[in-house]
């Protein structure tokens, strides 16, 4: 696969894993940045589309993200597409969800505008992220807070750690034949978020507990938590499907594509929170 490859959300939480996964199979990468500050980063901002040709013109490949804490992204992805084909980008590796179907409203509309305009194409589909439980996620505050807050009841989620998600797209950036496909991605286990506390106090030490509330009282808090209320319905509307089986399910992906397990939550705590004490 020619070089380079351009990664939007490249200080995200799996864009930036993309761009260390490929830097250190040594591809050039262009990371894509609101706000540049070095060598092989760009400008890219979804707000301005004038940044969109400077940043795709003479790359090969492309890692999108769809704008965050937008509910229907089409309106924008659609023209970006566009754009990326008129700049003779070959290869689009789409990062969607477990949760999004194609044809869905929303993102699940990319996936056929990726399939339909990109010459080549993956389309990703993770489960969970096991980083939701760190940085600044709502589930971060639980964890600090020792209650984690959801509308999933007794669900389960096949939570994986995003950097076996950036092994997984790297693959499909850069694998001499396009996999032109969907990968449904999750971790090795599926867990209730009762699990995930449970976890959670053993590694840390301190009390943990999960409280389940109704969806609409979930989609308030979020948005009390400063959330557009159209995006934290949507959020909350997936915690429901969550409580309901749609997200109890495993596969071996990451394992098939890579050639090594995908990690356990228990090991990514144990790494997270061992060495943040």
């Amino acid at each position: 696969m020619p070089e380079p490859v351009l990664v939007l959300g490249a200080t995200g939480t799996t864009g930036s894993r993309v761009v260390e996964t490929l830097t250190r199979q040594g591809v050039s990468v262009r990371a894509a940045t609101r706000t540049p500050t070095v060598e092989n980063q760009v400008r890219f901002d979804w707000a301005a589309p004038e940044t969109w040709a400077a940043a795709l013109r003479g790359t090969a490949a492309v890692y999108l993200i769809a704008p965050i804490g937008v509910a229907d992204p089409v309106p924008l992805l659609e023209p970006f597409l566009r754009e990326s084909a008129r700049q003779g980008v070959r290869r689009v590796v789409l990062l969607s969800s477990s949760a999004v179907p194609e044809g869905a409203p929303g993102l699940g509309a990319a996936h056929r505008l990726v399939r339909e305009l990109a010459p080549e194409w993956t389309v990703l589909r993770p489960s969970w992220f096991m980083q939701n439980f760190t940085g600044t996620h709502p589930h971060a505050q639980g964890v600090e807070a020792g209650e984690l807050v959801t509308a999933t009841g007794r669900g389960r989620v096949g939570f994986i750690d995003a950097a076996d998600i950036a092994v997984v797209a790297a693959h499909a950036l850069t694998a001499e034949v396009s996999l032109d496909t969907e990968l449904l991605l999750t971790g090795p286990e599926a867990l209730g978020y009762s699990d995930v506390a449970a976890i959670l106090a053993e590694v840390t030490g301190r009390p943990m507990r999960h409280r389940s509330v109704a969806v609409d009282e979930f989609a308030a808090r979020l948005t009390e938590l400063g959330y557009p209320a159209d995006f934290s319905a949507m959020l909350a509307a997936l915690d429901g499907d969550i409580r309901r089986g749609a997200q109890d399910q495993l596969t071996s992906t990451v394992t098939d594509l890579t050639g090594w397990p995908a990690r356990s939550f228990r090991d990514f705590a144990r790494k997270q929170w061992t060495t943040a004490r």
